[in-house]
């Protein structure tokens, strides 16, 4: 019988990141980041993490997400790339081993509509494809807090 969840039965998952590609980047929504993505990334860049914090982060009580730029969705989305690959938040470096689309067959599938590494390269098994999702519930605990 079909289901709508991946199991462990499925043999596994294929993903690549491909040369140029932003589309990712480009989807409409927050760039989230752990407490220890802001001092990463601002020792990239070369600033302090308060800096960095008044520069390109908006803080609630519980989340931190990247300021969105007027006319883009990311303020490190230039040129084609990510200017700040080395250093990118936990989430976009996990990405699409997020829970919401490891543990969807259907997500998975939407999401290979418009993400041209879905399906290609290695073959990423179920247990590492959960184990990487894991890492962003670690990451990120009050956007999967009622799961």
């Amino acid at each position: 019988m079909p289901s709508s969840t991946t199991t462990t039965r499925d043999p596994g998952l294929r993903f690549t990141c491909q040369p140029g590609c932003t589309r990712c980047c480009e989807v409409k929504g927050y760039v989230y980041l752990s407490e220890s993505d802001l001092p990463r990334a601002a020792a990239y860049l070369g600033l302090s993490a308060a800096e960095f914090e008044r520069r390109y982060v908006y803080r609630t009580r519980h989340l931190l997400r990247l300021r969105k730029p007027r006319h883009s969705q990311c303020h490190f989305l230039q040129g084609g790339g990510c200017a700040i690959h080395p250093a990118k938040p936990t989430q976009c470096r996990l990405f699409p081993f997020w829970p919401e689309l490891v543990g969807s067959r259907k997500a998975w599938r939407e999401t290979a509509r418009w993400c041209p590494g879905i399906g290609t390269g290695p073959l990423i098994q179920i247990g590492t494809a959960l184990e990487t999702a894991g890492e962003m519930r670690e990451a990120y605990p009050s956007l999967y807090e009622d799961d």
